[in-house]
C-alpha cells in the first residue's frame, strides 16, 4: 500500500511541476491596475423619492462612479458604452441614498424573473458594500435586481459571503427601454459605523446574467485573494451620527393539526395560537442586541430527511430565521451547530428501558422547547468584534400509561438547559484576524455540562499571498463523579494569489475531544493530513472562458495507536464553455482502508476495500428560458465486486417572469455494499446489500409581484436495501461468510414532504406567511415493490397535515415615534 500512495504522491508531483515549469513564472503575474479607487461623499441637498426614476434634481450634484472593469469572464476588460454602468452616491443625517442606471443596447438584455427576497444568481442585479470600518476583511452589501427584488449579505474574508442576513431598506427599480434604473435608500440603522468616521471602505457591483458577466468598480481579480480587501474608498464623510437603533417584530400565528392517531383520549385534530416577537436594540453604535421571545419556527421548511445507515448521525440545514441571521462571529472555528438548540431530548430513547409492566408510552417529544434566545453581536473601531448569544430549552417529559391502572405519570427526558457562547475577534494589519471562542451547555439537575474553549487565527503576510490559519481547542465534559478534558487542533499553510495555489493542513483530535453539545463533530481520535495544489486559467480562449484544475491527497491516521484509516486522492476540473455551459469532472483512487466505527462496537475494526471513483457534470446556460444541468458519478471497489453508480438530472423551465417550474431527479444504486447490519451474541455482523436511493424533487414559483407570491416544494424520497449475504467481522478486520443469522434487515423506506408557502411582505421588515405542509412516512421491510408501486402505496400511510397563519409587523422605534409627532 505504501507503495501505491508513493508512485501517486511522484506522479501528481511531476504532473504539477511540469504545469509550472511550461506555463512560466510570468504567468502568475498580475497584470492589474493597482490604483485605488476613490469616490468623494457628498451631502443630500433637497430630498429623493425612492420611486426608481432617477429624475430628482438632488441627483445633479452627486458624483458619477463609472467605467467598472471586468472580473469574468474577461478579467480585467474595462465595460464598453453601450452597456455602461453608472452609479451615483448621497447621503444625510438619516440615510444612504444610492442611485443607478445600467445601460443595455436594448431592453431584451436585461435578466429579469420575479423569484422572491434574497434569491440570487437568476437576475442582473447591482449591488451596493460598504466597509464601515475600513478594515478590509468586513463589509456590508445591498444588492437590487431590475424588478425591484432585494437580497443583502455580510461579508468577510474569513468566513465568506452571509446572504442569510436581513436588513430593513428600500428600492425601487425600472426597466427603461436601453437598460435599468434603480434608487436605493439605505438607513443608518441598518449599518454599524463609527460617528468620528471620514473614510469608508466601498465597491459597487453589477451582474449581466445573459452574458454570465460580473462587473466591479474597483477592479476585483480573481487570481487575488479575498473580496472585501479588493475595494476602493468612499471619502470626505461627516457629521453622521448613528441613530438610535430600536425596532421590535411581533407576531401573531395560528395553526390546525391533522394526523389520524385514531387512539383514545388523543386527538386528531389539534389547534393552536401563539404569539411572540423578536428585538433589535443598539446599544451604542458599535453592538447590537438580538432577542427572540417565545419563538415559533413552524413555518419553517421542511427537513430534507433520509434512510440513514451510517454510524454518524444526519446533518440537516438550519431553516429557523434566527439561529441564521449575523451569525458570522459565531461560526468561528465551526464549534456551532445551532440545530443542537431543541433537538431531540437527552434522554428520549431511554425511556423505554424504564417502562414497568402494563405501562405504554403515551406522549414522547422529539424536540425539547425553546424558551428564549439573545445575541448580541457587533465590532467597535479598532476592530474588535464581541460576540454573545444564549438559549435556553425547557424541560421536557415522557407521558407513561399504565393499561391497568389507568393511571399516567412523567418520565423527564431533558433538564432546563442554558447554551451560551462568547466571542472575541480582533481584526489585524493584512486582513488577518485573531479569535477566542468559549462554548457552555449547563445543565439542571444531575445532567453532565459541556465547555469548549478554543483559539482561531487566520494571518497573512503584507502581499496576501501566503497565509497561515487554525485552531486550537479544549473541551471539557463535567460531571459530579469526574471530568473528561480532550484537545483538538487544525493547522494550515497556504498560497493563495496568483494562477496557482497550494495549501496542506493538519488536524488532530484525541480520543476525549468532545463538542457535539453545541457542535459537530463526527468521531474523534484522528490524525488527519491533506495536500491540495490548484491552477487556474482565467482568460477566455477559443474553447473556455476560464478553466480550474486542483489535484489533492489525503491521509487519516488514529491518534491513540497511530494505526492507519484511510488514503486517497484525486484531480478534479471545473470551466466554463464559451457558450456559458459549465463542465467539468474528477477522477480518483481510494485506498484499502481501516473502518474503526462502523462495527459500532469500540476497539472492532472493518478492512474496507479500496478503488477507484470517477465523476463528470454539465450544467446549462441558466440565462435561458430552459435549463438543465446532470451529474454522474461512481466508484469501482476491487473487491465483493462492490460498485456505485449516481445519477442526477434537473431541468426549469420559465414560462414568464413570473412563473417558473423545476424537477430534480437523483438515482444511486450500490450493489454489492458492504455494511453494519447487527450485533448477536457479542458478534458484529455484516451484510452485503444492494441500495437503491431516489429522490424526486418538484419545485414552483409564482409571483404577483415584487411583494407576494407563492411557492411549492414537492419532495418523495424512496429508498431501498436487499440484503445479499450476511457475514461475521473477524477479529483481524475481514469478513467470513455466516448462514445461520436469519434476521430480516431489509428495508424499504418512503417519505413525502409538501410545503406551498403564500408570503406577502406587506411593508418593509414585515409579512404575512400562509403555509400548508403534508408529511408522509412509511417505513417497512418489503422489497417485492420497484419505484411506481412504492410511489403509489406511500399514499396509503398515515398523513400529517399542518395550515398555519403568521402575520410579523416590524416596528422601528424613530419611525413610530415620528408618526406619533405627526399626530399630536
Amino acid at each position: 500500500m505504501n507503495k501505491v500512495i508513493f508512485k501517486f504522491t511522484i506522479f501528481y508531483t511531476v504532473f504539477f511541476l511540469l504545469i509550472f515549469n511550461v506555463v512560466g513564472n510570468e504567468a502568475f503575474c498580475q497584470n492589474r491596475d493597482t490604483a485605488l479607487r476613490k469616490l468623494p461623499a457628498v451631502r443630500l441637498e433637497g430630498s429623493i423619492k425612492v420611486d426608481g426614476v432617477l429624475n430628482d434634481e438632488a441627483w445633479i450634484l452627486a458624483p458619477l462612479a463609472t467605467n467598472f472593469v471586468e472580473q469574468k469572464p474577461n478579467p480585467g476588460r474595462v465595460e464598453q458604452y453601450e452597456t455602461r454602468t453608472e452609479i451615483k452616491i448621497l447621503y444625510d443625517n438619516d440615510a444612504i441614498y444610492v442611485g443607478g442606471y445600467c445601460h443595455e443596447r436594448t431592453s431584451d438584455s436585461v435578466q429579469r424573473e420575479l423569484v422572491g427576497r434574497d434569491v440570487v444568481g437568476v437576475n442582473d442585479f447591482v449591488g451596493v458594500i460598504f466597509d464601515t470600518y475600513y478594515d478590509k476583511i468586513n463589509a456590508t452589501g445591498f444588492y437590487v435586481t431590475p424588478l425591484g427584488e432585494q437580497f443583502d449579505a455580510k461579508y468577510s474574508n474569513t468566513n465568506g459571503e452571509d446572504e442569510s442576513w436581513n436588513a430593513v431598506w428600500f428600492s425601487e427599480a425600472k426597466i427603461v427601454s436601453d437598460g435599468w434604473t434603480f434608487e436605493m435608500r439605505i438607513p443608518y440603522a441598518a449599518l454599524r459605523f463609527s460617528s468620528n468616521t471620514t473614510l469608508w471602505g466601498l465597491q459597487i457591483s453589477r451582474r449581466r446574467n445573459k452574458l454570465s458577466q460580473q462587473l466591479f468598480w474597483s477592479p476585483v481579480s480573481p487570481t487575488v485573494n479575498g473580496f472585501v480587501n479588493q475595494e476602493g474608498l468612499w471619502t470626505g464623510i461627516s457629521d453622521i451620527k448613528p441613530p438610535l437603533r430600536l425596532s421590535f417584530s411581533p407576531y401573531v400565528s395560528a395553526y390546525v393539526n391533522h394526523y389520524p392517531h385514531n387512539r383514545a383520549g388523543v386527538k386528531n385534530t389539534t389547534q393552536s395560537i401563539n404569539g411572540g416577537m423578536d428585538l433589535k436594540y443598539g446599544i451604542n453604535q458599535n453592538y447590537t442586541l438580538d432577542m427572540t421571545l417565545v419563538p415559533d419556527f413552524g413555518q419553517v421548511q421542511s427537513d430534507r430527511q433520509i434512510l440513514n445507515l451510517s454510524p454518524f448521525e444526519v446533518v440537516y440545514n438550519e431553516n429557523r430565521p434566527f439561529f441564521t441571521e449575523g451569525l458570522e462571529l459565531f461560526s468561528k472555528g465551526n464549534l456551532f451547530y445551532s440545530r443542537r438548540i431543541g433537538e431531540e431530548p437527552l434522554h428520549k430513547n431511554d425511556i423505554r428501558d424504564q417502562l414497568k409492566n402494563n405501562e405504554v408510552i403515551i406522549n414522547n417529544p422529539t424536540e425539547t422547547k425553546l424558551l428564549n434566545a439573545t445575541k448580541l453581536s457587533g465590532r467597535n473601531q479598532s476592530g474588535l468584534g464581541l460576540g454573545f448569544f444564549n438559549a435556553v430549552t425547557q424541560p421536557m417529559y415522557a407521558v407513561i400509561e399504565n393499561d391497568t391502572l389507568n393511571t399516567t405519570r412523567r418520565i423527564q427526558t431533558s433538564s432546563l438547559t442554558n447554551y451560551n457562547i462568547v466571542v472575541a475577534d480582533q481584526t489585524l494589519k493584512n486582513n488577518s484576524s485573531v479569535s477566542l471562542i468559549n462554548t457552555s451547555v449547563l445543565r439542571s439537575g444531575s445532567d453532565y455540562d459541556a465547555v469548549v474553549s478554543a483559539a482561531v487565527y487566520d494571518l497573512n503576510t503584507k502581499s496576501n499571498s501566503y497565509r497561515l490559519s487554525g485552531k486550537f481547542a479544549i473541551s471539557n465534559l463535567i460531571s459530579s463523579q469526574s471530568t473528561q478534558t480532550g484537545y483538538t487542533h487544525f493547522i494550515r499553510v497556504s498560497k493563495n494569489n496568483g494562477r496557482f495555489t497550494s495549501s496542506i493542513f493538519q488536524e488532530l483530535t484525541d480520543d476525549k475531544f468532545d463538542n457535539n453539545d453545541l457542535g459537530l463533530l463526527y468521531n474523534n481520535n484522528f490524525l488527519d493530513h491533506n495536500f491540495n495544489m490548484g491552477y487556474k486559467w482565467v482568460k477566455p480562449n477559443k474553447i473556455f472562458n476560464n478553466l480550474f484544475l486542483n489535484s489533492s491527497a489525503f491521509m487519516s491516521h488514529r491518534f491513540t495507536d497511530g494505526a492507519y484509516q484511510a488514503f486517497s486522492t484525486q484531480i478534479n476540473f471545473n470551466s466554463q464553455l464559451k457558450n456559458l455551459w459549465r463542465v467539468g469532472g474528477s477522477t480518483g483512487y481510494i485506498a484499502d482502508g481501516h473502518d474503526f466505527y462502523e462495527p459500532r462496537i469500540r476497539g472492532r475494526v472493518f478492512n474496507n476495500v479500496g478503488g477507484i471513483r470517477w465523476s463528470s457534470f454539465f450544467r446549462s446556460n441558466d440565462a435561458k428560458k430552459y435549463f438543465a444541468d446532470a451529474a454522474i458519478r461512481g466508484v469501482v471497489y476491487r473487491k465483493y465486486d462492490g460498485n456505485q453508480i449516481y445519477l442526477g438530472v434537473g431541468q426549469r423551465y420559465r414560462f414568464s417572469s413570473k412563473f417558473s417550474l423545476r424537477t430534480n431527479f437523483t438515482f444511486d444504486v450500490f450493489d454489492n455494499n458492504l455494511g453494519f447490519a447487527a450485533v448477536q451474541n457479542d458478534e458484529v455482523i455484516f451484510s452485503k446489500r444492494l441500495r437503491k436511493t431516489s429522490v424526486n424533487d418538484l419545485t414552483a414559483k409564482y409571483s404577483f409581484n415584487n411583494k407576494m407570491g407563492i411557492n411549492l416544494a414537492v419532495r418523495h424520497y424512496w429508498s431501498q436495501v436487499k440484503v445479499n449475504q450476511f457475514y461475521t467481522l473477524q477479529e483481524n478486520g475481514d469478513l467470513g461468510e455466516n448462514n445461520s443469522y436469519n434476521q430480516n434487515k431489509n428495508f424499504n423506506v418512503n417519505l413525502f414532504n409538501v410545503d406551498m408557502v403564500y408570503t406577502w411582505q406587506v411593508a418593509p421588515g414585515s409579512f404575512l406567511n400562509i403555509v400548508w405542509k403534508n408529511a408522509i412516512t412509511d417505513f417497512g421491510k418489503d422489497t417485492r415493490y420497484e419505484y411506481f408501486k412504492n410511489f403509489t402505496n406511500t399514499f396509503t400511510a398515515d398523513q400529517n397535515n399542518n395550515i398555519s397563519v403568521k402575520f410579523l409587523y416590524f416596528l422601528d422605534y424613530i419611525d413610530v415615534r415620528r408618526m406619533l409627532k405627526k399626530s399630536t
